[in-house]
């Protein structure tokens, strides 16, 4: 039986604020003026770019944009009757697409450069959707804005992508807002001190790369779950010890979130997952597997799992985890 639900908690929605600037007649410009992609999101982003003149749509991409950073994606003058911009978070966050659905055109793999764009042709070219986008004018040329809803500064945007990334690492910044506070200082002390790094590297600008590679390595040890769904889940842990096994729940994953249930001790053990949506329209969404274990709705710790309905539990099947030699996993509860 499923934990009882509970008020949901709305998952964050990302848009993509291109607004309209000092523009000449109803085309982008041809005004002498470099275009840059800013991003001030929480996310690494990707984007690619679409040009639209005479007839003819063009897409350059990958452009890889850091939180609270710009990055400059064409030089001198801008000419095009229309733009196009379709950009999204790096994989390792899940399935976070910034742009809304409009125009689909053909992207490549890597630094890629296709003309014409409306049909691909090419191996490893996929279509995706792009949004019709005007660019901002500011002091230093023209800016495409990537957004979220918290409507982050360049600094904020940085602090929050910083947080988010703790947090997939499992070292609970506290709420992805932004803002410094005890819980992320505290996060981001224990980080540096984990590497043996000083606490001014904390003002490194290279220091969500370092943790960019940190999560790719699966560094750290134990089990990572995230949500990358728009409802909570509630999971539980099983873990096999010497003559038996133990599971325990559960644990509440808010939307767009990751949470570390425990740290492994000593060698790798193997570990065993279950996930289920805590509310939501319909029957709830199970990430399960083939190996039957002995649950119940409130919170437990069961080591017997035979005769689980007769005994007044539930039988509810995990998944194994696959480990690294470290002994690390992420297990992502997604869409």
């Amino acid at each position: 039986m499923a934990p009882a639900r509970s008020s949901a908690v709305e998952l964050m929605r990302l848009g993509l604020a291109a607004l309209a600037g000092l523009l000449l007649g109803a085309g982008v410009s041809s005004a002498r003026a470099d275009l840059s992609i800013c991003n001030r999101t929480s996310y690494v982003a990707e984007a690619a770019l679409g040009i639209e003149q005479g007839g003819t749509r063009v897409t350059r991409g990958w452009f890889r944009v850091e939180p609270g950073a710009c990055r400059m994606v064409l030089r001198g003058e801008v000419v095009a009757e229309r733009l196009y911009l379709h950009a999204r978070a790096l994989p390792l966050y899940g399935t976070v697409t910034m742009t809304a659905r409009g125009t689909d055109l053909c992207t490549g793999l890597g630094d890629f450069l296709i003309s014409p764009a409306d049909a691909c042709t090419g191996i490893g070219q996929a279509m995706l959707p792009f949004a019709e986008v005007r660019p901002t004018a500011s002091g230093e040329g023209l800016a495409l804005n990537l957004a979220e809803a918290n409507d982050y500064d360049g600094e904020q945007a940085r602090l929050a992508a910083l947080q988010r990334l703790l947090d997939l690492l499992g070292y609970d910044p506290g709420p992805i807002d932004g803002t410094s506070g005890a819980r992320t200082d505290a996060a981001l002390a224990a980080f540096l001190d984990d590497r043996k790094l000083p606490a001014a590297a904390a003002a490194d600008p290279d220091l969500i790369q370092r943790m960019l590679q940190a999560v790719r390595a699966g560094e750290g040890t134990g089990l990572v779950w995230c949500n990358d769904t728009g409802t909570p889940v509630m999971a539980a842990l099983a873990r096999e010890e010497k003559g038996g096994i133990l599971a325990s729940g559960w644990w509440r994953i808010e939307p767009g979130r990751c949470l570390r249930p425990e740290q492994a001790d000593g060698a790798p053990m193997p570990l065993y997952s279950y996930g289920v949506t805590a509310e939501g329209e319909g029957a709830p969404r199970v990430w399960g597997g083939d190996k039957v274990l002995c649950t119940r709705a409130a919170k437990f710790e069961i080591r017997e799992h035979s005769d689980c309905r007769a005994r007044g539990l539930d039988a509810t099947g995990f998944a194994p985890v696959a480990l690294s030699p470290r002994g690390a996993a992420t297990v992502r509860f997604g869409r």
